[in-house]
């Protein structure tokens, strides 16, 4: 391994103190509350305490992003997690609903300094969703953005530390749970 390669987001450990956020889109609630629980899972497993994800519920993906940001703004949360499901239907709207929600989450993002974890799902059929969505599925989607979020975290801390600075911004992720 290269030395300094960043270590993976599974060896990765939050620090006891960390919160995170997380807005979750009702619609297809089944689907998106299963994405949430299996985040909660991979977000133990890094170490987040039980009561440190502060969970938002909107109705769609399209109003994801203004709550998203209501939350990056309370200053006590280090990164929110953005979980929908968008299909595709007879028309175009799927695609209006998802380009808008993913362009605003890029720059509330930029606009606040917190990672948005981009867990809205685009998808041709409701099939392609559960084969996402579901928890231990072919690629569970919910796990793979709880793990972006503890490797996003980690990676703006090691931004912080380059040329031995000491600017810390107070993410605390580090490589097997060492503060």
């Amino acid at each position: 391994m290269a030395r300094n390669a960043p270590p993976s987001a599974s060896s990765l450990r939050l620090p006891p103190d960390m919160r995170l956020g997380a807005v979750v889109s009702t619609f297809h609630h089944d689907l998106t509350g299963a994405m949430l629980s299996s985040a909660r899972a991979a977000l133990a497993e890094a170490g987040l305490a039980d009561d440190a994800l502060h969970v938002v519920e909107v109705p769609g993906a399209f109003e994801i992003p203004i709550v998203a940001r209501s939350l990056a703004m309370r200053g006590d949360l280090a990164a929110v997690l953005c979980l929908g499901i968008v299909i595709k239907g007879e028309t175009t709207h799927d695609f209006h609903i998802a380009s808008a929600a993913s362009h605003a989450l890029a720059r509330v993002s930029l606009d606040t300094d917190k990672p948005m974890l981009m867990g809205i799902l685009t998808c041709n059929t409701l099939e392609q969703a559960r084969e996402r969505a579901l928890p231990g599925s072919k690629h569970d989607k919910g796990r793979e953005v709880a793990h972006a979020a503890v490797a996003v975290l980690a990676a703006l801390e090691r931004t912080r530390e380059v040329g031995g600075t000491s600017r810390k911004a107070g993410f605390g992720v580090r490589p097997g749970g060492g503060q």
